[in-house]
């Protein structure tokens, strides 16, 4: 399985890791079959993500989506993160091998998780 030099890089220097102390919101997802787990820690200001970081426990791939993913949406509307796809995500890191992309799926998931729990 051959990886794209920005995913090992996202990888190896994860941004954005590690926990929100007073998160707005936290979002959640995992995959039973493969074993990942990932939580967002979001930091909502007027409708916008003013931080963000992440706990992934997973795969290469798990972990660097989850880091360009959380470089992605920063800054972002609510609106414009949730419009973010996980084939933009693949994108954004060059590409991901065919077995991996449920990852960009996933973190995608705990987003719209959080986005859930924000509106009950």
């Amino acid at each position: 399985m051959l990886y794209t030099e920005k995913v090992l890089d996202h990888f190896k220097n994860p941004r954005n890791q590690g926990s929100l102390a007073n998160p707005t919101i936290i979002g959640e997802a995992g995959n039973v079959k493969c074993g990942d787990v990932m939580k967002l820690y979001l930091d909502i200001k007027d409708e916008v993500v003013k931080d963000i970081k992440f706990e992934t426990l997973g795969c290469a791939a798990a972990i660097a989506v989850s880091s360009i993913y959380t470089d992605m949406i920063k800054g972002k509307t609510l609106e414009a993160a949730a419009k973010v796809t996980s084939k933009e995500i693949a994108e954004e890191l060059g590409g991901l091998p065919p077995q991996k992309l449920h990852c960009s799926m996933l973190v995608a998931e705990a987003f719209k998780d959080a986005l859930n729990k924000l509106k009950k």
